[in-house]
């Protein structure tokens, strides 16, 4: 089993402190602020930080990335310490979690990242891949995130246990279970934008 400090630096190369930060921040206010449950934090990075990481390596170089539901950050904040080289506009609703947004990225003050407070129907900007996770079934997904997506983009959608049968439910989705060095399996559906 590797350890947590050598993933940290495997996968945040540079980014180490301010992953750190943000986590810390997750498992203090995000839980006193109810974003995530309070026995999460003892499994913070596993099940959440972790978890986001194999859906990079299905984001080409140097996009922008739009990430809808953002809630506490996740998928989006751990995509953007990860890769420096994306622009990445997290997209949430909620004005609580738009606060928690704004401080965590403050916090760890990275600039690669902005945050848009609506709903992704309400969102006018365009992006080569938009990101979700646990937010709505891929019917759902790709009616509200469509017109976000360039022609040629991506929706990556990260997903549980039951991911490969739920690709069956829409046309063109393609199911990848991805298998990052020492990571938690990754269970993505993936559908592309004609064009």
């Amino acid at each position: 089993m590797v350890s947590r400090e050598t993933l940290i630096t495997r996968y945040f190369p540079g980014r180490e402190s301010e992953i750190t930060a943000y986590a810390d921040f997750l498992t203090t206010a995000g839980i006193e602020r109810g974003l995530i449950g309070p026995k999460e934090g003892e499994i913070i990075w596993e099940r959440h930080i972790f978890n986001c990481l194999p859906v990079i390596s299905l984001i080409p170089h140097g996009v922008k990335v739009i990430d809808i539901g953002s809630g506490a950050g996740l998928p989006g904040i751990p995509i953007a310490l990860a890769r420096p080289d994306l622009t990445v506009l997290l997209v949430e609703p909620l004005q609580r979690r738009v606060d928690f947004l704004n401080e965590a990225l403050e916090l760890i003050a990275i600039e690669s990242v902005t945050v848009f407070r609506g709903r992704a129907q309400d969102c006018k900007t365009k992006a080569e891949i938009v990101t979700a996770r646990a937010v709505a079934p891929i019917e759902k997904l790709k009616a509200i995130t469509w017109h976000l997506l360039k022609p040629g983009g991506s929706l990556l959608a990260i997903k549980g246990m039951s991911a490969q049968e739920e690709a069956t439910r829409v046309q063109g989705a393609q199911y990848h279970e991805i298998d990052a060095e020492d990571l938690p399996q990754g269970r993505i559906i993936s559908l592309r934008k004609p064009g």
